[in-house]
């Protein structure tokens, strides 16, 4: 069952969640180390290949994920939910995936201010469109950083949320995406 049913989540849409998960966390725990490494140190530039690379095949995935929502359509809410988890339950997917979009583009301004583009694994480049404000790489960056911690504090609360349902409400919430 690779397609979403009204049910349950298809095995596309679960892989494609845990991947995106992993990259998250993966993303700003080595965003994290990045900082606390000196100019001599020899992942020093390594580290902002690799954060840059997979945070592009991250948002390419996150393209995919939205055209896939669009084509097969998600699970109903199960029954067991009220009105306000059902509306909370879309705010947080709707801020997760603002969230993870926002970051990329921050991402991608602080990668390209100075007019070079991304080297992705060297597979290919996406091209800078230069910089559009002063300063653009600091602000870029502080936002990043800002929205980083944002997402995975979200994220954690989004999966307590699930837990919560697991454990104590004993639905299927959690199940549906396992």
């Amino acid at each position: 069952m690779w397609r979403n049913t009204p049910t349950g989540y298809g095995r596309l849409n679960k892989l494609l969640h845990w991947l995106v998960a992993i990259a998250v966390f993966g993303l700003f725990g080595l965003g994290l180390w990045m900082t606390s490494l000196s100019y001599y140190d020899e992942w020093y530039r390594k580290g902002p290949d690799l954060h840059r690379s997979i945070g592009v095949l991250l948002m390419l995935v996150m393209v995919l994920r939205l055209a896939l929502v669009h084509w097969m359509g998600k699970p109903k809410p199960l029954a067991s939910h009220s009105v306000l988890e059902v509306r909370m339950a879309q705010l947080v997917h709707l801020l997760i995936y603002g969230l993870v979009f926002a970051i990329g583009i921050s991402g991608y301004l602080i990668s390209t201010a100075d007019g070079r583009g991304i080297e992705v694994f060297n597979w290919f480049t996406v091209p800078s469109l230069g910089s559009f404000f002063e300063h653009q790489e600091d602000v870029a960056g502080e936002v990043h950083e800002w929205l980083a911690f944002a997402l995975v504090g979200l994220a954690v609360l989004h999966g307590l949320a699930a837990i919560k349902h697991h454990l104590l409400d004993k639905d299927d919430t959690l199940r549906r995406m396992l």
